[in-house]
């Protein structure tokens, strides 16, 4: 008895040490915490190949666990940003994969949603990585007017900047963005908007009507490749750039929940997001379409994002998917903010996946 009451002294002491000390160890373990943060670069420490990491997985609807949409493709030692939705760039950085990297950002499409995070994004390239050219934004045409309107939005707080940090940290060339517009892609007829060595990046036409041009885009590296949709109905262009395929990163929206959703804002008396809610599953594609996809260009791996609607509970994600296995056989995941997918360059088994945050 008395090695018990013992034991419990020594738990109670402990416990008001910690009480009293709580900001003591609080520091010493934020210390820690932010010494290792500083010391990670999460693109150096990955094997060489092609990776995809999932910036944002959302849509412009709340969810706790996906951000706007935001695909980060890693091409050796170099880091690329397809899309930069809300969120996308603090989610970089807290998976230590960081933005000065950034060699270019490509848009699928200027929906809102799409480009939002585009001021954060550049300004925390150019101030992580001391920059001396802005950051290339690669899309279709449109995307020198939305780039001119964020370096528009922006120019005082370059000034800023420049004026509290100095010139030699962040080099005032380097402020902003640079649009890098290439022509509207015929159907069937892709077009290649970054090639060197190593890397080849397609940009192909797909269906987001009534915002056209619309493209996806395809990244060929080291004898892996990955096909990334944007926002789109079910296209047969998407199976002819995806065919044979490691990975095909598909949007994806179901519409029977998105229907509870529409119904219950009737109910509610909110017409204007009722007619919202009906009106969006016509530019989009469903989960199993998305699968059909994915069987008939014969991909190794579906990955779904610009999840619509949100899945707040486990259960959602089931109902998301039913209907899928029958089509496709393949690996199929459901994205969220943090995945990584690691396509190696020795081609050494399947793609691989792996949580960062």
């Amino acid at each position: 008895m008395r090695w018990l009451w013992a034991g419990l002294l020594i738990v109670l002491l402990t416990v008001a040490g910690a009480w009293l000390f709580r900001a003591e160890l609080a520091v010493m373990i934020m210390t820690r915490a932010v010494e290792t943060a500083m010391a990670r670069d999460r693109v150096a420490e990955l094997p060489d190949g092609l990776h995809l990491f999932v910036c944002g997985a959302g849509s412009p609807l709340p969810d706790r666990h996906r951000s706007g949409p935001c695909l980060a493709v890693i091409a050796g030692d170099r880091l690329f940003v397809v899309d930069a939705g809300t969120g996308g760039a603090r989610n970089l950085q807290a998976a230590g994969v960081l933005p000065g990297r950034i060699a270019a950002v490509f848009v699928t499409h200027d929906h809102s949603d799409h480009i939002d995070g585009l001021g954060e994004l550049a300004m925390l390239r150019w101030t992580g990585g001391g920059h001396a050219q802005p950051l290339p934004v690669y899309g279709p045409p449109g995307i020198t007017a939305v780039v001119h309107g964020f370096n528009l939005a922006y120019s005082s707080d370059f000034g800023h900047r420049v004026a509290h940090h100095g010139a030699e940290v962040v080099p005032p060339a380097g402020a902003g963005m640079r649009a890098a517009p290439f022509p509207a892609p015929e159907p069937g007829a892709a077009v290649e908007v970054w090639r060197d060595e190593q890397l080849v990046v397609t940009a192909f036409r797909v269906a987001h009507d009534p915002i056209d041009p619309a493209v996806g885009y395809r990244f060929d590296y080291a004898g892996r490749s990955l096909v990334i949709s944007g926002d789109t109905t079910p296209v047969d262009e998407t199976v002819r750039m995806a065919s044979g395929v490691d990975l095909l990163a598909h949007e994806a929206l179901a519409a029977d929940l998105v229907g509870i959703m529409e119904a219950a804002a009737r109910a509610a008396g909110q017409d204007r997001l009722a007619h919202i809610l009906a009106d969006i599953p016509d530019y989009h594609t469903t989960p199993v379409e998305a699968a059909e996809l994915a069987a008939r260009a014969e991909v190794l791996m579906l990955l779904l994002y610009h999840i619509v609607p949100p899945l707040p509970l486990p259960g959602l994600e089931a109902a998301f998917l039913r209907g899928v296995r029958s089509v496709y056989s393949g690996e199929v995941l459901v994205a969220r903010d943090g995945v990584l997918i690691s396509l190696p360059a020795d081609g050494s088994g399947a793609a691989r996946r792996r949580l960062r945050i």
